[in-house]
């Protein structure tokens, strides 16, 4: 495959590997759905354009999707510090410096994944080494009480993705909220998160060099979101997503999902005055259905 695609110039195989990245994202998404809604969830739209953006890869690359296709849903692998966020196999010089220069579809070779260079929002806190780490369960893993927003002021789910992205820098989990906020719109956009009894779940993947991260805020007046016209959200959920735990986010959400249909538990976070209040009431919701 890299003897063919190493003849296309930059652009073009630049043009190829966001074609396969937007391509990962749909199905993801397409995981999401049934993660929420079910295996039985209409999503005719959804299926067309994965069908569509799959038929129209080059022969050879919709072979190898296919193939990476099978094993597992993430075929497409950032780099991160020279590593394969997916498996972390430290890479060559050399492939660092192909991935880089995005001029033929270069594999990872542990996992065969197919590499590439991204952009965007970075993720920047600190790791704690194993030794040092407090012992910690259920949704605690990847959340805490400074990433609880108790009264979200934006009225769409462009202000309220910006109001979480704000969050997350002044937290320093990320190092450019403009950029994480544009990217999760830019996720909304494809096909908005908001799932039913009162709840959304926006969030960009992607956000490579530490772990999930988790902030919940509520919305008292209600939050518009474009997939959601009949009712206002108002409990909104949104994380950044390390590639490699992409599977692990559908256990996270579904979990989220079955706490907060409970009016008591909505009931709670409503009633949450300060974050750490609201953190309680998050704590407390999930504590038998996050593990």
């Amino acid at each position: 495959m890299n003897k063919t695609q190493g003849k296309e110039k930059p652009q073009s195989m630049r043009s190829t590997i966001n074609h396969l990245i937007q391509l990962q994202e749909l199905v993801l998404i397409r995981d999401e759905q049934r993660a929420i809604r079910g295996t039985g969830a209409e999503m005719s739209a959804l299926n067309a354009s994965i069908d569509a953006m799959i038929t129209s890869l080059d022969a050879e690359v919709k072979m190898n999707f296919n193939r990476l296709y099978k094993k597992d849903h993430i075929v497409m692998a950032p780099m991160n510090d020279g590593l394969c966020s997916m498996c972390g196999m430290r890479l060559a010089i050399s492939q660092i410096q192909a991935v880089k220069l995005c001029r033929s579809l270069i594999p990872c070779p542990s996992c065969a994944r197919t590499m590439y260079d991204p952009t965007g929002a970075k993720w920047v806190a600190e790791r704690k080494t194993r030794s040092s780490a407090e012992q910690k369960s259920g949704v605690a893993r990847f959340s805490s009480p400074d990433l609880m927003l108790t009264n979200l002021q934006g009225k769409t789910s462009s202000d309220v993705i910006a109001e979480f992205a704000a969050c997350l820098k002044t937290a320093g989990f990320v190092d450019d909220d403009k950029k994480l906020a544009d990217s999760a719109i830019a996720r909304e956009n494809i096909l908005g998160t908001a799932v039913g009894h009162g709840m959304a779940f926006p969030h960009v993947r992607g956000i490579e060099g530490g772990g999930l991260a988790l902030a919940f805020g509520v919305s008292k007046e209600g939050v518009s979101f474009q997939n959601n016209s009949e009712k206002p959200v108002h409990f909104i959920f949104f994380s950044t997503i390390p590639t490699a735990v992409s599977a692990f986010y559908l256990r996270l959400i579904a979990g989220l999902s079955e706490a907060f249909t409970k009016e008591a538990n909505q009931k709670a976070a409503l009633e949450a005055e300060t974050p750490e209040a609201l953190w309680k009431a998050l704590t407390k919701a999930t504590r038998y259905t996050i593990k």
